[in-house]
């Protein structure tokens, strides 16, 4: 049986040749090498304004710190500056909701106490006895 294909001959060292892709074949990834530790970060800057702003504008530092995240992760670093961005923007945002949530209490308690007071003392301008004047119409 006459074999037409021509293959080299294996190494005199021993080691099996080198496996050759099959025609139309891609070739294998470079091998991964880590990035260079001088070469800046993408979204680190992202995230340190985000990270600033967090304290100021909780909502638009959410969304900042969440774009440098996710650019700073598709090029394979970390960003600890988003992630606490994202942290405290989280949390500030919880407890303004829920200082909202009281003030808003405080205020419908306030109105309902001044629209019974006014009941009570009819139209007219009224001085209450801790010294609070208040106007009924």
């Amino acid at each position: 049986m006459s074999d037409s294909t021509n293959y080299p001959p294996p190494p005199a060292d021993g080691t099996p040749p080198p496996q050759q892709p099959a025609p139309g074949a891609y070739p294998p990834p470079p091998a991964y090498t880590s990035p260079n530790p001088d070469a800046p970060v993408p979204g680190r800057t992202l995230g340190i304004v985000a990270f600033i702003l967090s304290f100021f504008v909780q909502l638009v530092a959410l969304i900042l710190g969440i774009v440098a995240l996710v650019q700073s992760r598709k090029a394979g670093a970390k960003n600890g500056w988003a992630v606490a961005a994202i942290i405290v923007s989280a949390i500030l945002m919880v407890i303004g909701i829920i200082v909202g949530i009281v003030l808003i209490g405080v205020a419908v308690g306030a109105a309902e106490e001044f629209a019974r007071l006014c009941a009570d003392l009819g139209p007219g301008t009224h001085t209450l006895d801790n010294g609070l004047t208040i106007s009924c119409g």
